[in-house]
């Protein structure tokens, strides 16, 4: 452990110190398909009694209009926003049309191909169509089999308090150092400059989520029909696999661009970051140029021919984010406002677990974010940035095989020992945590969750897998477990004041839905316009 490390854990060990952990910030965003008995996406729309899927805060649609996307308010407590995404599970299971279940894995059910994989629309106002043509960019640019991919995003916000703790401590630690990097910095940079080298910590050991929750070893064969070049091994007549894989969304088969690796983000600054993805968002790009931006009958076919359409475009494992305005676009507001949370965005959704996440991965992941925010991180240069993208990537794909050797620094590494190098460091926060809390469910997530790294039998891809190789196809086992697990979510009876509060939540955002499509004052082509000229930034 680093003298920083110790440093700040110590300083935030103190007694006036530690409460601030109890004011960290929890919500979820939780992806997943509706899916037929005969296991095909639906073709129906979002369904009517859910409300509107613009406009409800918590309930709405991603890509597709089968993919439905339940969004929990935020929480202090990590397993307040896991009971809330079980409650919107069980409304969404009650509304939606018979014979229908949510499909509880990332990679998805039978695809019949493009023509039945319905765009998501979202009404008639400019934003809905703003929204709407969006996806048909990504449909274009990436194909639909990407975008029926579903996933889990951790959101996670550190209080002000524990940033001027790490800056006290840094301070006492090492003054003159301390003074030349920081003492200018207003209290707004230095937190954006923190969650920034929160999130190199966390690209140099992503490897290690990938080991412990990737869920993903195997995928139906629709889902590659086409794709003659992908490499996998046959398991069955319907699933593809890979032998030592823990995480297949996570690979080149899943979230990737060729295009989106020409930015080369690898997070050392907030202005390389603005400026990377706001020159993405206003240069061309001939692939894209050649789709074009509309038909010759006028019909959007994407939002423009850029790099990037917009910002959420931009593929990661994790984000910096700023609650936007209405209109706002978000790298103005970090620009403006500065990093408030940061966004998880490589967890699959896991169909041994009725929602895919429970609270000891919850628990893990506050620990392993406090622990990228304790830990010295220096800037990322190119052979290090090389290093990281070649580790995240051999530990979704091989991440099981025995003695994988990842790159640390100029030397091989073991995977299952450097986790467990990790693990020792992570120690000292969970008794804190623990501490805080009043629990010993810190440390006890721990403990869990380190025996994966010593008996690869206990990680999830390990155990589908075992489950496939029993004579089951991906299609099979998902849909098993998925409909035992809607099951018991819709089985869940909300109390009547409950119950009250979602059907009002629904007929709210239908209303709202309608009052923003009759105030629009210009017309789509013109918004769309104006929307793109707006707010230039000067960094």
């Amino acid at each position: 452990m680093s003298a920083k490390f110790l440093s700040r854990l110590q300083h935030l060990s103190l007694e006036g110190n530690s409460p601030c952990l109890q004011n960290i910030l929890h919500g979820l965003e939780k992806e997943g398909l509706r899916i037929t008995d005969d296991l095909y996406l639906s073709q129906q729309p979002h369904p009517k009694a859910l409300g509107s899927s613009l406009t409800h805060p918590y309930i709405t649609t991603d890509y597709s209009e089968a993919l439905l996307e339940f969004v929990t308010p935020v929480y202090r407590n990590s397993t307040d926003a896991i009971d809330m995404l079980a409650e919107l599970h069980g409304e969404a299971l009650k509304k939606m049309p018979a014979g229908e279940f949510i499909w509880g894995a990332s990679m998805p059910a039978i695809l019949q191909g493009d023509d039945y994989i319905p765009v998501a629309t979202f009404g008639s106002s400019n934003i809905g169509q703003m929204k709407h043509v969006y996806r048909l960019g990504l449909s274009h640019r990436y194909g639909k089999p990407m975008q029926t991919i579903a996933g889990i995003h951790y959101n996670f916000s550190l209080p002000a308090r524990f940033w001027e703790i790490i800056r006290e401590a840094d301070l006492a630690q090492d003054s003159q150092q301390a003074l030349a990097d920081d003492q200018t910095l207003s209290a707004q940079d230095y937190q954006s400059n923190s969650y920034f080298a929160l999130i190199r910590n966390f690209r140099r050991y992503a490897w290690l989520l990938s080991y412990l929750f990737g869920a993903s070893p195997a995928v139906d064969v629709t889902f590659l029909k086409g794709n003659n070049q992908h490499g996998l091994e046959r398991l069955d007549e319907e699933t593809w696999y890979l032998p030592w894989a823990t995480s297949l969304r996570m690979s080149d088969l899943g979230y990737t661009s060729d295009a989106q690796a020409s930015l080369n983000i690898c997070y050392n600054s907030v202005d390389e970051y603005i400026v990377s993805l706001w020159n993405a968002i206003h240069t061309p790009y001939p692939a894209y140029e050649k789709i074009g931006v509309q038909d010759a009958n006028g019909e959007y076919r994407q939002l423009n021919d850029c790099l990037l359409q917009i910002e959420n475009e931009y593929y990661s494992t994790i984000r910096p984010k700023r609650v936007v305005k209405s209109g706002e676009k978000p790298v103005v507001a970090l620009k403006e406002r500065g990093v408030e949370y940061v966004e998880v965005r490589s967890l699959d959704v896991n169909p041994l677990l009725p929602l895919g996440i429970d609270d000891v991965q919850a628990r893990f992941m506050d620990i392993f974010l406090l622990f990228c925010a304790l830990l010295d991180s220096p800037n990322i240069d190119a052979d290090e940035c090389g290093a990281i993208c070649h580790n995240f990537d051999l530990s979704v794909r091989e991440g099981r095989r025995p003695g994988l050797e990842l790159i640390d620094g100029s030397k091989a590494r073991k995977l299952d020992e450097w986790g467990l190098a990790i693990f020792e460091q992570l120690l000292p926060i969970a008794a804190l945590l623990d501490k805080v809390s009043n629990t010993v469910l810190y440390q006890e997530t721990l403990n869990h969750e380190q025996k994966k790294l010593t008996n690869v039998k206990l990680t999830p891809s390990f155990m589908i897998l075992d489950q496939l190789q029993t004579g089951k196809s991906f299609r099979q086992f998902v849909a098993e477990q998925s409909k035992r697990h809607c099951a018991i979510l819709k089985n869940q009876q909300p109390s009547e004041e409950r119950q009250v509060y979602f059907d009002r939540l629904a007929e709210q955002s239908l209303l709202d839905q309608t009052l923003k499509e009759s105030s629009d004052m210009v017309d789509f082509s013109t918004y769309l316009q104006n929307y793109f000229n707006a707010q230039e930034i000067v960094v």
